[in-house]
């Protein structure tokens, strides 16, 4: 057999059901073996979304999902979303065809040393250097992507080994790894401490959404009635229907939780990461009694600095603190947050559009909120959207609001929806993003029709780079440099034979957004937005911290 032959037997052996990637080349042999496998190539519209939707595919499943491409430009396109998913803790694998081994020595068409681009973002990476060590690397690959903290990998493939003929190799068997359990003195102290304290917080972070450590968190906060502020990444940990949930804080304003944040003397930070939101930003005195929970042990930072840290399972911490709590009459001193989540519920809710109204972000939010139900799954491009879905949108489930945070890279949310849909067929799914990070992978919507996949795609229009915008005028008054022009967005849907929106009263909007959702459409949304809220909200805030 040739070696693409054991390469994708290696890669059925690791469970892969889909490759998604743009053909090339020199990838010629992988492509053939693939056409006789059990994994499905899916042929995307660019580099960059084959990756978001590997990048997606892992977060929801927990294993890598995989994207591939050709040498030169396709691994350099690829970047951008192998970057995103390292960042934001998604298992990926990564492949690239690489030139013949015989021109790898000098300047050569489209060659580039692709294991030294992929080092600075991945966990690791490798160059199959002979067709013999094809089981270990790809093994190697998928073991480090789907360690905790996951993250991504990246193989390079050349075309000659990829084409020489072998005799045997067998793929390596997956082989379960136990994470260890906590340490109990370690978790006495976290106890102790979580007693002594008057006021005790919950951070919950990335990895409390991973691994059904949900579950576990739940049970603490409410036995004994420890309020959750979750990181954008942590949404749905708590559902924010919960009385105990103050919503999510990581925003680049005093936001009303922050008041909460204060408050807190001891922040149990679950499955946190710094490059979700500084801790110097919430704990700028560096005052607070920290216990650190999570797969890895906590990097070293001046504002984040534990009392008390637990380098174990997430979800088996929890369940021993749980059980280590369950004899006692621990119960947090009152409802001390209560006022702070009533008045963030009461400044959602005054979000409410009403009939005559310009369309705001916020508001729409509010439509969507009222349609959304059970496992339902919102996912946010990044842009000033983003912004008011981490801060007005309340996830249905765990996983069922899911914002890029780490890279916070534009451009997500269309291939995630495509992985989304894939991966959760009977989910409903809606992808919400700007017209700036819709244009930058809008051509996924033919990905989406060839597959004849369904999920609603709404774009916020405001003909501006918005969140950049914004963030301008809160720094120098006024903006430059953002503004852009669009195409008709119904019209760009209906080219692709995709049903096209663009409702222009709430009760349109209602209806429209509705009947779209309950039909299970492939559908986009254009909905023009006032973004005259923005300021308003940065002066009501500022008004607020006066008071």
């Amino acid at each position: 057999m040739k070696g693409s032959d054991l390469f994708v037997k290696c890669l059925e052996n690791e469970g892969v059901r889909y490759i998604f990637g743009v053909p090339g080349e020199e990838m010629e042999d992988i492509l053939f073996s693939l056409e006789e496998s059990s994994i499905q190539f899916i042929p995307t519209r660019h580099e960059q979304g084959a990756a978001f939707m590997a990048d997606m595919w892992g977060r929801l499943s927990g294993q890598a999902g995989v994207c591939l491409s050709t040498l030169g430009p396709g691994a350099t396109n690829m970047v951008t979303g192998v970057a995103d998913a390292n960042l934001d803790k998604s298992p990926l694998v990564a492949i690239s065809a690489q030139a013949g081994l015989g021109r790898i020595h000098q300047e050569s068409h489209q060659y580039l040393n692709l294991a030294a681009l992929f080092r600075p973002i991945t966990k690791w990476n490798s160059a199959v250097a002979s067709a013999k060590v094809i089981p270990e690397v790809v093994r190697k690959a998928f073991k480090i992507a789907e360690s905790e903290k996951p993250g991504a990998t990246h193989i390079e493939f050349s075309e000659d080994i990829a084409a020489m003929e072998i005799d045997g190799g067998q793929p390596l068997r997956r082989i379960p790894v136990r994470r260890p359990g906590p340490d109990n003195q370690a978790l006495e102290e976290a106890v102790l401490l979580l007693k002594r304290a008057r006021y005790p917080l919950i951070l919950a972070g990335n990895g409390a959404v991973r691994k059904s450590t949900f579950e576990q968190l739940r049970a603490l906060a409410q036995h004994h009635n420890i309020p959750v502020v979750h990181t954008l990444m942590g949404q749905g940990a708590l559902l924010d229907s919960d009385t105990r949930s103050l919503f999510t804080i990581g925003f680049g304003f005093r936001d009303i939780v922050m008041d909460a944040m204060d408050m807190a003397d001891v922040v149990l930070a679950v499955g946190y990461d710094i490059a979700e939101y500084a801790p110097g930003v919430w704990n700028p005195h560096n005052d607070k009694k920290i216990i650190h929970v999570d797969f890895t042990p906590a990097d070293v930072y001046t504002h984040y600095q534990p009392s008390v840290e637990i380098a174990a399972d997430i979800a088996m911490t929890l369940r021993e603190l749980n059980r280590k709590f369950k004899d006692s009459n621990y119960l947090c001193e009152g409802a001390w947050y209560k006022p702070v989540r009533d008045r963030i519920i009461k400044d959602i809710a005054g979000y409410e559009l009403r009939d005559g109204q310009a369309f705001t972000v916020p508001g729409a939010l509010n439509v969507l909120q009222s349609i959304m139900r059970g496992d339902d799954l919102l996912i946010s491009d990044v842009g000033s959207h983003k912004i008011w879905i981490g801060r007005n949108f309340s996830a249905c489930c765990a996983n069922g609001c899911i914002i890029p945070n780490g890279l916070a890279s534009m451009g997500f949310a269309l291939p995630g929806a495509v992985a989304a849909a894939l991966h959760s067929p009977q989910r409903r799914i809606i992808a919400a993003m700007g017209d700036g990070g819709f244009l930058m992978n809008s051509q996924e919507l033919e990905t989406a029709r060839r597959l004849n996949l369904k999920f609603v795609t709404i774009i916020f229009n405001d003909n501006d780079y918005g969140l950049i915008s914004w963030k301008q005028q809160m720094s120098r008054g006024r903006s430059t440099g953002t503004k852009i022009t669009n195409p008709d967005f119904k019209a760009y849907a209906e080219s692709f034979g995709i049903k096209g929106y663009c409702p222009r009263t709430l009760t349109e909007l209602k209806a429209q957004l509705t009947h779209s959702i309950e039909a299970g459409e492939l559908s986009v949304f254009e909905i023009p937005v006032d973004t005259g809220v923005n300021q308003e909200l940065i002066k009501k805030l500022e008004e607020m911290k006066k008071d």
